[in-house]
């Protein structure tokens, strides 16, 4: 198992590394010069411009810049904003507790309602139950998160005016935004734990327990749940990953703070430190719950440990 971990653990850190070295590559080839977003091109003159390139070091060469990029970042230096002139890590941290609370809320709901109406669904195949899950999987893998954060707002802010479609401020200004990021994540799991629930209702291992007089309830919620749920917790842990990602553009459909917010903003003004910082944070954050992930197996079947002991 400590062997598995540690190979888990390098596998990590090279995700991290080739993350930041292909989001730094892509920005290095991108058109435009992103010191024109700082100045006005028409009121200073080209030797200003020229010296404010050298002292953000954009006319060093890409092997330079790369190298000096992680140096920094190995010393927890995570330089300042192109844009605005501010550090980097600061920014970033102030805006980190509203994208978890986000991400937190989307995830409870996808797997609140992907594994119990994926379960259900299994076990009452066929029923009213069984569809609506079906249909519920069928919206939320097909419906882009930004196209039903519009319906939400559509429906519950300008319809029904029940929530506010808008903000950051409060448990209300949550509501819309993690039911639209959680609805898509919810719809996968749905059909995930439905397959993998059926499979392992059909095993020889159910018919036994069933043939020794044990209750369906009991066959269904304690033995047969347990073995289904390993491919289920692996897509889980993905899309908590997706979730994270999705923030981008949930965050900017209902106007909240957050890092997916900044981030948009970094984009579309090329401030590379800015970018790259969050990359840095989403990597560490993705590939920990990944762990987290694998890690679970051990917990939920014990023949996994039996495997790795």
């Amino acid at each position: 198992m400590l062997q598995a971990i540690s190979s888990r653990v390098i596998s990590s850190l090279l995700v991290i590394v080739g993350s930041l070295t292909l989001v730094f590559c892509i920005f290095y080839l991108l058109p435009g010069d992103p010191v024109l977003s700082m100045v006005d091109p028409t009121s200073v003159s080209p030797e200003v411009i020229e010296n404010l390139r050298h002292q953000l070091g954009l006319d060093r060469p890409f092997h330079e810049r790369l190298l000096a990029y992680f140096g920094d970042m190995l010393t927890g230096d995570f330089g300042r904003s192109i844009v605005g002139s501010e550090p980097v890590l600061p920014k970033i941290l102030a805006q980190v507790p509203a994208t978890l609370l986000l991400t937190a809320a989307s995830a409870l709901i996808a797997v609140a309602v992907g594994v119990s109406l994926g379960v259900l669904s299994a076990v009452r195949k066929g029923g009213i139950i069984d569809f609506v899950a079906r249909v519920v999987g069928l919206f939320g893998i097909s419906m882009p998160t930004f196209w039903s954060g519009i319906l939400l707002i559509l429906i519950f802010s300008v319809q029904l005016r029940l929530l506010p479609a808008m903000g950051s401020d409060g448990f209300a200004t949550l509501i819309l935004p993690a039911v639209a990021l959680g609805f898509v994540g919810a719809g996968s799991i749905v059909r995930m734990v439905r397959g993998s629930m059926l499979d392992v209702l059909n095993e020889p291992f159910v018919t036994t327990l069933r043939a020794k007089g044990l209750r369906e309830g009991s066959v269904n919620y304690k033995h047969a749940l347990r073995s289904a749920l390993i491919p289920a917790v692996t897509l889980i842990g993905m899309q908590i990953g997706d979730m994270l990602a999705g923030t981008v553009i949930i965050e900017t459909v209902f106007s909240r703070q957050g890092v997916g917010r900044i981030l948009a903003d970094a984009i579309m003004a090329k401030d590379l430190p800015v970018v790259q910082g969050i990359v840095f944070f989403t990597a560490i954050l993705y590939v920990g719950i990944n762990l987290l992930v694998d890690l679970s197996y051990a917990a939920i079947d014990p023949r996994v440990r039996r495997k790795g002991a």
